[in-house]
């Protein structure tokens, strides 16, 4: 597993922990990222990932919220959610990443701990977000050669 998946992986972990567990410390989720990642470049942009998400999670969920048609935030499987809100996070704040890239590593992250029907979900959500916030490009337009 290539490294930053790895790392999106723990915290979507953490994430989880977080919205399951009111009790959830800071100092949790550090122990959590060195035993689970033992890399500290990894921990560092992780930790980053986790705390950035956690930070911005009101203003990611009302986005989430707009975007979800007939969808509440509340109502969406904790896994799906957490994932949406770890790659809008990545989408609105982690600029170097490729919209493209942050899209598919939240669908594979939706398809490993999700339902079945979790990766399809992911992918419009953030598809609509990434749009709507033009954080993807739309194809080029198709040139006719000249005749």
């Amino acid at each position: 597993m290539v490294r930053r998946s790895r790392g999106r992986e723990v915290v979507l972990q953490l994430l989880y922990q977080s919205d399951q567990n009111p009790g959830f410390s800071n100092d949790d989720a550090l122990q959590f990222l060195k035993r689970r990642l033992q890399n500290p470049d990894l921990e560092a942009w992780a930790g980053d990932l986790y705390w950035g998400t956690m930070k911005h999670r009101a203003q990611i969920d009302q986005m989430l919220a707009e975007v979800a048609e007939n969808w509440s935030v509340a109502r969406m499987a904790v896994v799906d959610r957490n994932i949406l809100r770890l790659a809008a996070f990545e989408l609105l704040h982690q600029a170097e990443t490729p919209a493209k890239v942050v899209i598919d590593e939240a669908v594979e992250l939706a398809k490993r701990y999700g339902s079945v029907d979790s990766s399809a979900f992911v992918n419009g959500i953030l598809d609509r977000l990434a749009n709507q916030r033009g954080a993807i490009e739309p194809p080029a337009p198709e040139v006719e050669p000249n005749a």
